[in-house]
């Protein structure tokens, strides 16, 4: 519910705050008097263009700010340069975010707002209830594992020509490094061996002289060490002080000794053929050839071959995959389908008799003859809303065929058409909190019974939701809750418009105008007839809630 709008420097506005109350807030004035610009303040707070032009002559700026019951606090502000600035809660937020806000929190009755009724999307608001509501959750969760499955299968199937060709490629892939039979490692024990082989020459001289260094002949290490050994078994005879020396000789023989011999076996094992070393050569020639093409080592090689072979076992089980997802698509389309005709069931119901309601109050608005009916026939094709296409149907005259709103409605009937629903959603869909509804100007065209009928309507609406009812007729303003009377004064040689609460009297005087012109002793009798006979009408409604 809005508790207050504050409006400063706008148009012939200068700076005032607006309270209103629950239920019907009535705003009525002099033509011209600014009634209109009070409602395009508050539609720019709920998210509508709004430009600098706006601005009061003298002014910088302009700001509307309003206070809902739930605690929001919506700001808006235009400067002279066009810089516009919207906060929630003291927070900036978008213009999008705005409108998507006050969607929640404000309903407009309006030319614009009312050609609303003929988009599908409103229809479907207007009848899907809870229930409803419950079972089309179920019917979408199901449509969206359709819809999912259904994607998958078409890939499938259209990946079957490119995925026959890749099984031929990666076959000949797999064939190519299977046939290397490949070792783990293999490239780096190769390559130690090719750098042998391919020094062969040096690597002989070098152990052979190390030999001969070792042990050849009397000049060698170990037949020195030999004669050290025995010089200084000479001494021990006469002193011992060396025999630690003696033993470190001996060890040291030990361990040339064992270097000698494993220098010498290796050397009889080297095997420096050239046929070998080709052969050695010929075999990195094929490891390299794969390398360039799979990995950078043979490890790397023998991974892209086991995913190779996965990927050749994926495609030869896809007719296997397909024939599973045409299993769970027919599954899932003929629960989807089945969700969708009880959907169906459901909304038909809900609309006969919503639509039933609706008719009656279009009767009761001054169209006798008025036929309403929502259609809901089934589709072909499923979509995220069900299974079925919402239209509704209108005849204004006995006797003529029903047809599509769109084809058949004016301006005036489609006003009255949206009252006659907001009617029926005012009485069926109560609540402690008030949403607020504005009704700009609705009475236009309307007198009589008519005009006294759709007075009792807005007052019906304003039990289940504020309303703001901007109004030139008496029987609509006797109805209020809360009086408003837009004023426009001269002050220091401006304009301004002025927003005044009336109080009981002053009540009665506005409604005597509005209903004679003047403040004459009939006119005021008059009027407060009209409050009293809208006050007892105003208490029924209440005692029937």
């Amino acid at each position: 519910m809005l508790k207050t709008l504050t409006v400063e420097n706008f148009a012939l506005i200068e700076n005032i705050t607006v309270e209103f109350g629950a239920g019907l807030n009535i705003l009525t004035g002099e033509t011209g008097a600014g009634k209109s610009i009070l409602i395009e303040a508050l539609g720019a707070i709920l998210g509508n263009k709004i430009g600098a032009s706006k601005i009061r002559k003298g002014a910088d700026y302009l700001r509307i700010a309003a206070n809902f019951s739930n605690g929001l606090r919506i700001s808006r502000t235009v400067s002279r340069t066009g810089k516009n600035s919207i906060t929630l809660d003291d927070k900036p937020i978008t213009l999008a975010q705005l409108k998507k806000l006050s969607a929640d929190l404000v309903d407009v009755h309006g030319q614009n707002k009312n050609l609303e009724l003929l988009r599908e999307d409103k229809i479907y608001q207007l009848i899907d209830d809870e229930n409803i509501s419950v079972e089309l959750k179920t019917f979408q969760e199901l449509y969206r594992k359709l819809i999912s499955k259904a994607r998958a299968l078409e890939k499938k199937k259209s990946a079957r020509a490119e995925n026959l060709e890749r099984l031929d490629f990666l076959r000949w892939q797999e064939q190519e490094i299977s046939s290397a039979a490949l070792k783990p490692h293999e490239d780096e024990k190769l390559d130690a061996e090719i750098k042998k082989l391919s020094h062969a020459e040096k690597i002989a001289e070098n152990v052979q002289k190390s030999a001969q260094i070792l042990n050849d002949g009397d000049s060698d290490i170990l037949t020195a060490l030999a004669r050290v050994e025995k010089k200084l078994d000479d001494v021990a005879r006469y002193d011992d002080k060396l025999n630690s020396a003696r033993k470190l000789l001996e060890d040291a023989q030990i361990y040339l000794r064992e270097a000698y011999d494993e220098i010498r076996d290796y050397g009889a094992t080297l095997d420096f053929s050239p046929e070998l070393l080709d052969e050695l050569h010929a075999r990195a020639d094929i490891i390299s050839t794969l390398k360039k093409k799979y990995g950078a080592s043979v490890n790397d090689i023998l991974q892209r071959l086991e995913k190779i072979r996965g990927d050749i076992a994926t495609i030869e089980n896809f007719d296997s995959d397909v024939e599973d997802l045409k299993a769970e698509v027919t599954t899932l389309e003929r629960q989807t389908k089945s969700r969708a005709e009880k959907l169906l069931t459901l909304r038909r119901a809900s609309a006969k008799i919503l639509g039933a309601k609706i008719e009656l109050e279009l009767q009761r608005l001054g169209m006798a003859r008025a036929q309403f009916e929502i259609v809901l026939e089934p589709t072909e094709k499923l979509s995220s809303n069900g299974g079925d296409k919402a239209e509704i149907f209108f005849c204004a005259n006995i006797g003529e065929e029903k047809l599509p709103l769109s084809k058949v409605v004016s301006g005036g009937e489609l006003s009255r058409i949206a009252l006659a629903i907001k009617i029926v959603l005012a009485t069926e869909r109560r609540g402690d909190f008030f949403q607020t509804m504005i009704f700009d100007e609705i009475d236009t065209g309307l007198g009589g019974v008519t005009a006294k009928t759709v007075a009792e309507c807005i007052a019906q609406i304003s039990q289940g939701w504020q309303v703001l009812c901007i109004t030139h007729l008496p029987q609509i303003a006797s109805m209020a809750q809360t009086h408003l009377q837009i004023i426009k004064l001269e002050i220091d040689g401006r304009t301004v418009t002025k927003v005044k609460l009336l109080n009981k009297e002053e009540r009665v005087r506005e409604i005597a105008r509005m209903a004679s012109g003047d403040e004459s002793p009939t006119a005021i009798k008059n009027a407060r007839e009209m409050l009293a006979s809208a006050k007892i009408f105003v208490e029924k409604i209440l005692c029937t809630k």
